[in-house]
């Protein structure tokens, strides 16, 4: 029986390649959303047994609107993929790159492009829902004078022509997403776990929370702060670190975070992504 997978955007996006990377060699049926509420959304109503969000870019760093979602809903992470980013100029069939003054895409892919708008300096950089839904835009619009910033696929998906290849401001740009699910299911091989920590708004408090884990030689792996909504300059942190949730050091290292914390939720343990690029 086949999968139903969710990620945001159209044919050809990034995290559609992200799907198809992971579950690759799984039965699938892939469904495009249009924002990332919709996807939690879905996995928790059991309308999709998994998601698939973009959290962290090499670029541009954490995708904090993906990670404040899962305090929202009842899902957690059972695995994570990484997906090289190589961002095309795409325009109309016969375009010229100087003939285009708009170019199209979501906010993340024209914020990993700045040197590209920068040698451009007449192209107007402008936000779409998604990149592959930008490259549609553009080819529906009919005007030479538009173009995005997409996956080769995306452009090839719909026709339409590569201006200027892989303008992204780095060579190994990568996005990294979590594959997050409702179900009770756990990788019994997880080898990473995400949480997110708040403690007393008081001096070490932070410091003494982190000092648990390195008794217990736990290798943090990510530490990211996030605001907390109606409650000004206090900080939530996001956690990743090394380990198994079976492991008897692991569960000394969360119950005694827990008695430090005021609030300490596991979004998910997981198999690291150690794939080559």
């Amino acid at each position: 029986m086949a999968v139903r997978v969710g990620y945001q955007g159209n044919h050809g996006t990034f995290s559609e390649i992200a799907v198809l990377e992971y579950f690759k060699d799984a039965e699938k049926e892939l469904c495009g959303c249009p924002d990332f509420p919709t996807i939690l959304e879905r996995c928790a109503s059991g309308d999709l047994d998994y998601g698939v969000l973009p959290v962290e870019n090499t670029t541009t760093g954490l995708i904090a609107r993906s990670y404040d979602l899962f305090k929202l809903y009842p899902v957690h992470a059972v695995g994570e993929i990484v997906v090289p980013i190589r961002e095309d100029c795409i325009g109309l069939a016969g375009a010229d790159l100087s003939q285009v003054v708009e170019v199209y895409s979501h906010p993340e892919a024209l914020s990993q492009c700045q040197s590209f708008f920068r040698s451009h300096p007449k192209m107007k950089a402008i936000a779409a829902q998604d990149t592959a839904a930008a490259v549609e835009a553009v080819k529906k619009s009919g005007d030479p004078k538009k173009a995005a910033l997409a996956s080769k696929q995306a452009g090839a998906y719909y026709g339409m022509m590569t201006l200027a290849a892989s303008v992204q401001d780095s060579n190994t740009n990568m996005t990294r997403f979590l594959v997050v699910t409702s179900h009770d299911e756990e990788a019994g091989d997880a080898d990473k776990i995400s949480i997110m920590l708040t403690v007393d708004h008081t001096p070490g408090s932070l410091y003494h929370a982190l000092g648990i884990l390195a008794y217990n030689d736990i290798n943090i792996l990510k530490l990211e702060s996030r605001p907390i909504p109606d409650e000004p300059f206090h900080y939530s942190f996001y956690i990743d670190f090394a380990g198994n949730l079976k492991d008897p050091v692991v569960q000394t290292a969360l119950s005694k975070l827990r008695e430090h914390s005021l609030d300490l939720r596991i979004f998910g343990a997981y198999k690291a992504f150690r794939g080559s690029f």
